[in-house]
């Protein structure tokens, strides 16, 4: 199948006391079923104001238990399987609010984990360079 649309999407990490949330994506949505993601979901008018509608309705924190640390370069991916050129807009927000956390019917676990840990988990397409563009390691 060719690339025959392009759809720009938000993924937010959220981090709390040096970890780092990932939520794993439910049998009810449309794609990457199974996988881990960050707090994502379709640009409707700015990526800036999706980023805390996304995570406003995936985890019920209001704006005001975030902060905003980076915004990151746009990454993309081409998913062969569905034609679809994905521009994602990363995001990543600081909370104190970790034991907060409600997730929605679009996730069926959620864990707290160290940076490193990334790649140990069966993710979404580019959510490690997604993360990579936000996140700067402690030196």
């Amino acid at each position: 199948m060719d690339i025959s649309q392009e759809k720009h999407v938000v993924t937010c990490f959220l981090e709390c006391q040096g970890r780092i949330l990932l939520l794993k994506r439910s049998q009810q949505v449309g794609t990457f079923r199974g996988l881990w993601a960050g707090i994502s979901g379709y640009v409707e008018d700015s990526a800036d104001e999706q980023s805390l509608v996304e995570i406003t309705e995936e985890t019920g924190l209001s704006p005001r238990e975030l902060t905003l640390v980076k915004i990151g370069k746009p990454v993309t991916v081409d998913d062969i399987k569905t034609g679809v050129h994905w521009v994602v807009h990363p995001y990543l927000y600081k909370t104190g609010s970790a034991e907060r956390i409600r997730t929605d019917w679009e996730h069926c676990d959620s864990r707290w984990v160290k940076p490193e840990e990334l790649e140990s988990y069966h993710t979404v397409p580019a959510l490690k360079e997604a993360f990579l563009s936000v996140f700067e390691p402690k030196q």
